[in-house]
């Protein structure tokens, strides 16, 4: 299967990142020195997709990867795979201790 972009799901995620972060359209207009705020009506309407400089910007302006405003087809989902140091440092922690008890 070809991985696909599927823009109304996509525009309902960067809505929902928007008002988890308080960000309105004008915020998005303003940090992206868009000229009106009409393409970010369309994103979050799913007519169109933010461009790859605009995703990128946008994501800044979020805090958020990129990966997590983007929803499509494929099955990878980075919320899953993100890890903290201190989880990472932990495991590795684990494995060490596992590794000298042997």
């Amino acid at each position: 299967m070809t991985p696909l972009i599927e823009k109304a799901k996509t525009g309902e995620q960067i809505r929902k990142m928007m008002r988890l972060r308080g960000v309105t359209v004008q915020d998005v207009k303003v940090h992206l020195s868009l000229g009106c705020v009409q393409s970010v009506y369309h994103w979050l309407d799913g007519q169109s997709l933010p461009t790859l400089d605009n995703l990128y910007a946008l994501s800044d302006l979020l805090q958020v990867p990129m990966d997590m405003l983007v929803i499509g087809n494929r099955r990878y989902h980075p919320e899953e795979e993100i890890h903290s140091g201190a989880e990472r440092l932990l495991r590795y922690y684990c494995l060490l201790k596992d590794c000298m008890a042997a």
